[in-house]
């Protein structure tokens, strides 16, 4: 096989991916990934169609897979099962307990599809690594995954705050927006606050209590690139939760 050959072949197994792991995607967006034109990328998306894959194709957004259709397990190289590997132990540091339960749940899995020369090496570097003790385990909250899935999900979410700004406890209902991670190591979720109807920023570790109602929200059309050139514009840095 020539180069030329092995290229498209890797870019097909590339662009399968992609189009996994994404709800839709562009042909432009493919063609500047892998520095080619459109109507190579249209050539690979007909070649993978040819080849049993069930691409639909959204006029005027792009292209996306059947719902339901899975290709088999990413086998991943050395070097990426590496990143992971190190990546756990810093997450072990992290504010939220339930990202350090959902992350180690899901290296476990990646361990699980490793080839057996890798996972060795992998087990042998997860043994090789320490974090300074002096930087201490701050698990000071426990609702960062269940906050992400009322996000994606377009959930509302009904919180009791205690603010920081005045000592006073609040219950209110919020529309998720986005996730900030502040100079004191702690998460923020950036979220539309129904009680002050304006965009608030909510420190994880001061939600007493929290909960996924039924109720669901429309998509934000602000960016989060927007909110905090917004925010910086008025401070230094966006880390004044202003709740």
């Amino acid at each position: 096989m020539d180069s030329n050959n092995i290229k498209r072949l890797s870019r097909l197994t590339a662009i399968l991916t992609i189009l996994q792991t994404k709800r839709i995607v562009t042909s432009l967006t493919l063609s500047k990934k892998f520095d080619v034109s459109v109507r190579t990328i249209y050539r690979d998306i007909k070649v993978l169609e040819q080849a049993g894959v069930p691409i639909i194709a959204e006029e005027r957004k792009g292209y996306t897979l059947m719902e339901g259709y899975r290709i088999p397990p990413v086998i991943f190289t050395e070097s990426e099962a590496n990143a992971l590997i190190t990546t756990e132990q810093l997450i072990h540091k992290n504010s939220d307990s339930s990202l350090t339960k959902e992350y180690t749940e899901a290296v476990t899995k990646i361990k699980a599809v490793l080839s057996y020369s890798t996972k060795n090496k992998a087990e042998l570097l997860s043994k090789r690594i320490a974090i300074s003790p002096v930087i201490a385990i701050r698990n000071t909250s426990s609702s960062l995954t269940m906050i992400q899935n009322a996000l994606t999900d377009f959930k509302v979410l009904k919180i009791t705050y205690h603010s920081a700004q005045n000592n006073d406890i609040t219950i209110r209902n919020i529309e998720p927006f986005a996730f900030y991670y502040n100079l004191q190591q702690c998460w923020l979720v950036i979220a539309f606050c129904l009680l002050r109807n304006d965009y608030r920023m909510f420190r994880l570790n001061r939600i007493l209590k929290i909960e996924t109602l039924t109720i669901t929200f429309k998509p934000h059309e602000l960016t989060l690139k927007d909110f905090l050139d917004t925010k910086e514009k008025n401070f230094s840095i966006p880390d004044i939760p202003l709740s």
